[in-house]
C-alpha cells in the first residue's frame, strides 16, 4: 500500500513538474516572440493599429505552434520510452543473466566491490527487474509519466498570457515612451520566467536570468533594427 502511494506521488510530482516547465517556457517564448514582433513593427514607425494587429497575429501563431510543438515533443519522448521498455522486457525474458551482469558491472564500476554489486543488483531486481533494468540501461524511470496533452494545454495557455505584456505595453503607453516602457516590462517579465525556470531545474538562478534577459534584449534589438530599415 505504501509503495503504491509512493509511486502515485512520484507520478504526480513528475506530471506537475512537466506542466510547470511547459507553462514557464510557454510564457517565456510568448514574451520574447511577441516583444520581438511588436518592437520590429514599431521600428518601422507603424501605427498602433498595425503594431497591435502584428502582435495579435504573432500571439495566435505562437500559441498554436507552441501547443503543437509540446504535444509532438512529449509524444515522441513517450513513444521512445515505450519502445525502450519493450526492448528491455524482451531482453530480460531471453537474456536475464546478461542484463543482470550489465547492471552488476555498472554498479561495480562506481567503486563498490563485486560481491556487494552483485548483492545490490539481486536485491533490487528481485522486486521489479524491468523497472531497475530500464532505469540503469536507458536512464529514465518508467514509473514517471508525462502527459503530452497536459504539456500542450499548459503552453496553449501560457504563451498568450506571456505575450499580452509586450503587446499591451507597446500599444497603450504614450508614443514617446512606448519603446522604453516595453523593453523595461519585457526585462522584468524575463527576469521572473528565467528565475522560475532555473528554480524548477535547480540551476544557477543568476546565470539563468542573465541568459534570459540578454536573449530577449538581443531579439528586440535585432527586430527593431530590421524594422528601422523599412521605416518610411
Amino acid at each position: 500500500m505504501q509503495k503504491a502511494q509512493k509511486i502515485k506521488k512520484t507520478k504526480s510530482l513528475a506530471e506537475k513538474i512537466n506542466v510547470m516547465r511547459a507553462s514557464v517556457m510557454g510564457a517565456n517564448d510568448g514574451i520574447v516572440s511577441v516583444a520581438g514582433i511588436v518592437i520590429g513593427v514599431a521600428g518601422a514607425k507603424s501605427s498602433n493599429y498595425a503594431i497591435f494587429l502584428a502582435g495579435i497575429a504573432g500571439m495566435l501563431a505562437g500559441t498554436i505552434s507552441m501547443a503543437m510543438g509540446e504535444w509532438v515533443s512529449v509524444s515522441t519522448q513517450r513513444d521512445s520510452e515505450r519502445r525502450a521498455i519493450e526492448r528491455e522486457s524482451a531482453a530480460l525474458d531471453g537474456h536475464y543473466d546478461q542484463e543482470f551482469d550489465f547492471i552488476k558491472n555498472k554498479y561495480h564500476a562506481t567503486g563498490i566491490s563485486e560481491g556487494l554489486a552483485s548483492k545490490a543488483t539481486k536485491e533490487m531486481m528481485s522486486d521489479d527487474p524491468l523497472d531497475v533494468a530500464v532505469r540503469e540501461r536507458f536512464g529514465f524511470n518508467p514509473k514517471e509519466h508525462t502527459s503530452a496533452i497536459a504539456a500542450a494545454m499548459a503552453s496553449m495557455i501560457s504563451f498568450p498570457t506571456g505575450s499580452i505584456l509586450p503587446l499591451l505595453s507597446i500599444t497603450l503607453f504614450p508614443a514617446n515612451i512606448k519603446l522604453v516602457a516595453t523593453v523595461i516590462a519585457v526585462v522584468i517579465a524575463l527576469t521572473i520566467t528565467g528565475y522560475t525556470a532555473a528554480a524548477l531545474g535547480d540551476a544557477n538562478r543568476a546565470k539563468a536570468v542573465f541568459r534570459n534577459v540578454v536573449s530577449g534584449l538581443l531579439t528586440m534589438i535585432v527586430t527593431y533594427l530590421i524594422g528601422s530599415l523599412f521605416a518610411h
